[in-house]
C-alpha cells in the first residue's frame, strides 16, 4: 500500500496541470496579419498592359512588405496600416495622395481615415490639399486633437501645426488624372469615375497583441463637385476597427457604402450574429449590390483572418501573415 501511495503521488507531480501548454506551444510566437487594397472596379486583363500589371503588383507588394516589417518586429497594427498606406499614397498608380483624381474645378482634394480597434479611437480628414500623407494627418487628428473629423482649410492648418510634411498641390497631380478629367468633361459623362475604377487605398491589420486597426485614403471621384465626400473618411462606412470583431477598409461607390454603413455593419454582424468575416462581408456586399452599389472590402480580425469580398471584375489587393502566407492579386479569377 505504501508503494502504491508513493507511485500515485509521483504521477501527480509529473502530470501537467490542466490546460498547461507543451514547450512547443509555449514557445510559439503570436501571429500577425495584414491585408491591403488599392481600389476595385472594371479591372480586367485586357484593360491593363503587362507593364501596368507588373508595376501595380510591385507597388502592392511594397506596401505589404512595409506593413509586414512593422508587425514582424512586434509593432502595432496602427503603425502597420499607416506605413502601408503611406507607400500607396506616394505611388501614382493609385487614387490617393500622389495620383489622386481631380475635382471638376481641377484640384486634388484628399480624404483619409484611421481607426484603432483597441480603443475605437478614430481620426479622419477631408478636402486636404497640401499634406503629403493624409493618413498621417488623420492619425494626428485622432491622437493630438479632441476631435474625430476635420475638413478643408481647418485640416490643412492643423497639419501645419502638427509639423506634418507639406507639399505644393502640384505634387499630387499626374498627367493621366488630368486626361481622365478632360475626357469626362468633353464627353459630359456622369458623376462616377471615367473608367469605373475606384482607386481608394486601404489597409487592415492585426498585431501580435491581437489588436486590429484600419486605414483608408483616397482622392475621391474624378470630377467630384460641391465638396462631395465619399465613404473612405466616414467612420463606419469606409473605415472601421473594433477588437471585439474585426477591421474593415472599403473601396467603391461611396454613396452606397455610406447608406449601408458597410464597415460597421460587417463588424456588427460578426459581433452580434457570430458570422465569420467572410460571411459578414459577403452579406453586406450583396445588400450593397442590390441597391446598385459596386466595390469591395478587405477584412481581418483578432483571430488573424485575412479576407476580402468584392462585386467588381477586379480589385487591387494583397495580404501577408506571420505564417509565411503572402499574396498579391488583381483579377477576380485569381481567387
Amino acid at each position: 500500500m505504501r508503494f502504491l501511495f508513493l507511485l500515485g503521488a509521483l504521477s501527480l507531480i509529473a502530470a501537467p496541470a490542466a490546460g498547461a501548454q507543451s514547450p512547443s506551444q509555449a514557445s510559439a510566437p503570436p501571429g500577425w496579419t495584414i491585408v491591403i487594397h488599392g481600389g476595385a472596379g472594371t479591372i480586367e486583363r485586357d484593360r491593363l498592359t503587362p507593364e501596368q500589371d507588373k508595376e501595380i503588383r510591385t507597388a502592392l507588394g511594397r506596401a505589404i512588405d512595409a506593413g509586414s516589417a512593422v508587425l514582424a518586429a512586434k509593432g502595432s497594427s496602427l503603425d502597420a496600416v499607416e506605413v502601408a498606406i503611406k507607400v500607396l499614397e506616394d505611388d501614382p498608380h493609385f487614387n490617393a495622395g500622389r495620383g489622386a483624381v481631380f475635382t471638376w474645378e481641377g484640384r486634388n482634394e484628399l480624404d483619409a481615415a484611421i481607426m484603432d480597434g483597441r480603443t475605437r479611437a478614430a481620426g479622419a480628414v477631408t478636402g486636404v490639399t497640401r499634406t503629403r500623407h493624409p493618413v498621417s494627418l488623420a492619425r494626428a487628428v485622432m491622437e493630438k486633437s479632441p476631435h474625430v473629423f476635420l475638413s478643408g482649410a481647418g485640416a490643412d492648418g492643423f497639419a501645419v501645426e502638427q509639423g506634418l510634411q507639406q507639399v505644393d498641390p502640384e505634387w499630387f497631380a499626374t498627367p493621366e488624372r488630368r486626361r481622365q478629367l478632360e475626357r469626362m468633361k468633353a464627353k459630359q459623362l456622369g458623376s462616377y469615375d471615367v473608367d469605373r475604377k475606384y482607386g481608394t487605398v486601404g489597409a487592415v491589420a492585426v498585431d501580435v497583441e491581437g489588436h486590429v486597426a484600419a486605414a483608408t485614403s483616397t482622392g475621391g471621384l474624378t470630377g467630384k463637385r460641391w465638396g462631395r465626400i465619399g465613404d473612405a473618411p466616414v467612420i463606419g462606412a469606409g473605415t472601421y476597427a473594433d477588437d471585439r470583431a474585426c477591421a474593415v477598409s472599403a473601396t467603391g461607390a461611396g454613396e452606397y457604402f455610406i447608406r449601408v454603413g458597410a464597415a460597421h455593419e460587417i463588424c456588427a454582424r460578426i459581433r452580434m450574429k457570430g458570422e465569420t468575416p467572410r460571411q459578414a462581408s459577403d452579406a453586406v456586399m450583396a445588400e450593397l449590390e442590390a441597391m446598385g452599389g459596386t466595390g469591395g472590402v478587405i477584412i481581418t480580425g483578432p483571430g488573424g483572418t485575412a479576407d476580402w469580398s468584392f462585386n467588381t471584375p477586379g480589385m487591387y489587393r494583397g495580404k501577408a501573415s506571420s505564417t509565411g502566407e503572402r499574396k498579391v492579386a488583381i483579377y477576380k479569377d485569381e481567387d
